[in-house]
């Protein structure tokens, strides 16, 4: 996923070398060429090999048509290794546009293999802490605030979010949500394999 650690806020100015090594790796995965996979996602051989020098401004539609034919998500060409905590601040995303439609995208995470996912709206007024104790091996917990600011993440370092801001973390380790401010509202997916 596209986390904003060297300043760079779209697509346009996002990680092209990440798309591109990306590509390349999965390419080199496949054993295919670059004619191969360029006829396979239906676009120009040419296009292709620009997008795995880093240049050119790739599309949705083509970095998905190149996912399908490297047999990989979208995700996969995108997304940079991430750490075990990670922040996205509201208007950080960076935001992939659609050539065909006024509509724009911002992968915030990608789910793991396997995974299953419930889904909680989170009303929260301040006072005392919700403390979780760990949940399951492998639980991951992805939030997105709505409304107000809370203190969201690991028991021993929480982040303070505001409207838009998302936060991803293990589930399986102590962690933390308090209200800052009255009706702070969030959505929560907890991720987790049983």
């Amino acid at each position: 996923m596209f986390v904003k650690t060297n300043g760079w806020t779209s697509v346009s100015n996002a990680p092209l070398d990440l798309i591109a090594a990306n590509l390349r790796r999965e390419r080199d995965r496949t054993g295919m060429s670059l004619s191969e996979v360029a006829k396979k996602a239906g676009i120009a051989k040419s296009t292709l090999s620009q997008l795995e020098s880093g240049a050119g401004n790739p599309s949705v539609e083509t970095l998905w048509a190149l996912g399908v034919a490297l047999g990989v998500p979208f995700s996969q060409l995108v997304e940079p290794a991430v750490p075990r905590v990670q922040v996205i601040r509201a208007g950080e995303g960076p935001v992939i546009h659609s050539e065909r439609a006024h509509y724009s995208a911002t992968l915030l995470a990608a789910c793991r293999p396997g995974t299953k996912h419930d889904i909680y709206w989170l009303a929260l007024e301040p006072g005392g802490a919700r403390e979780s104790l760990p949940h399951v091996p492998g639980s991951v917990e992805h939030m997105i605030v709505a409304s107000g600011r809370c203190l969201a993440g690991l028991a021993d370092d929480p982040i303070e979010l505001g409207p838009g801001d998302y936060i991803v973390y293990p589930g399986d380790l102590p962690h933390v949500c308090k209200a800052l401010e009255p009706g702070t509202t969030a959505m929560m997916v907890m991720e987790h394999t049983v």
